[in-house]
């Protein structure tokens, strides 16, 4: 797993979620604070997840609910803005994901100098968003285009409120995935933001594909972290690292504090 040292620093990294209030164009942007109160919003918890110890932090647009698969340009716009407003102030590994548009994802990285990026790269899924189609070649190719080469991609094979429209085992679409779509990681996810990841899922996806890393991307806690990072290379968290554990609170740096305090005395770190 080396390229997770060469990135994080470390072979169990915790990518944390640095969850943006809804931007131009979302339902819930709040029009009187504008985009300079999302950009504060966002600085408020990248300095607490930052003073907390995390490994790594992942950008995301979480509160442009409902979620399109191609998102407005004007979110893309939006996320490059604010990440480049706190550049200067970012210490840690920087990542993006633009819900759940691939595509997007790779321009904002290639705009920003992400150095990872998550999303649902591969799969033909029904979900609450309709029918949902994918292009991973398409995608990767992109990627390359736009000059973002270096970029790693964890690849979302079960994905938050979808389900495969092919009746395939989650061992079947590890292995697939992998010789067909070039993963630089894959993650399992629960059912929402917040939902903890299924061990057994986890432990299913690491036999079928061990030679690649493997992420818990949803519902890891203090509690549940040493059975999780047991299976999985890495953690994907977000809604503990919240206030109350609560996905639209803001971040406890007293919660990160505590989760990071206890992945450093797991085996491996």
């Amino acid at each position: 797993m080396t390229w997770l040292k060469e990135v994080f620093g470390t072979e169990k990294p915790i990518i944390a979620m640095c969850h943006l209030h809804a931007m131009p164009g979302d339902p819930g942007y709040d029009r009187a604070g504008g985009m300079k109160a999302v950009v504060e919003a966002g600085r408020k918890d990248l300095h607490a997840l930052q003073a907390g110890g995390v490994d790594a932090v992942m950008f995301s647009n979480e509160f442009s609910r409902p979620y399109l698969t191609h998102v407005e340009p004007v979110t893309a716009a939006a996320m490059a803005r604010v990440v480049g407003e706190l550049m200067s102030e970012i210490r840690v590994p920087l990542g993006v994901n633009l819900l759940w548009d691939a595509r997007t994802t790779i321009d904002v990285a290639a705009a920003v100098g992400a150095k990872f990026v998550r999303e649902v790269f591969s799969g033909a899924y029904a979900s609450d968003f309709g029918v949902w189609d994918t292009s991973p070649g398409a995608v990767y190719r992109h990627k390359i285009a736009v000059g973002a080469e270096g970029v790693r991609l964890l690849y979302n094979i079960y994905p938050e409120g979808a389900v495969y429209i092919a009746q395939r085992s989650l061992t079947d679409i590890a292995k697939s995935t992998l010789f067909n779509t070039l993963p630089d990681a894959i993650c399992v996810s629960g059912i929402t933001a917040g939902s903890q990841t299924d061990e057994n899922l986890l432990a299913e996806v690491k036999r079928a594909v061990p030679d690649v890393p493997l992420f818990a991307n949803t519902g890891v806690k203090l509690e549940t972290l040493s059975s999780q990072l047991a299976i999985a290379d890495g953690a994907v968290v977000g809604t503990y690292f919240k206030k109350d554990g609560y996905t639209w609170n803001p971040v406890d740096v007293k919660r990160v504090e505590a989760f990071m305090a206890a992945v450093r005395r797991l085996p491996g770190r």
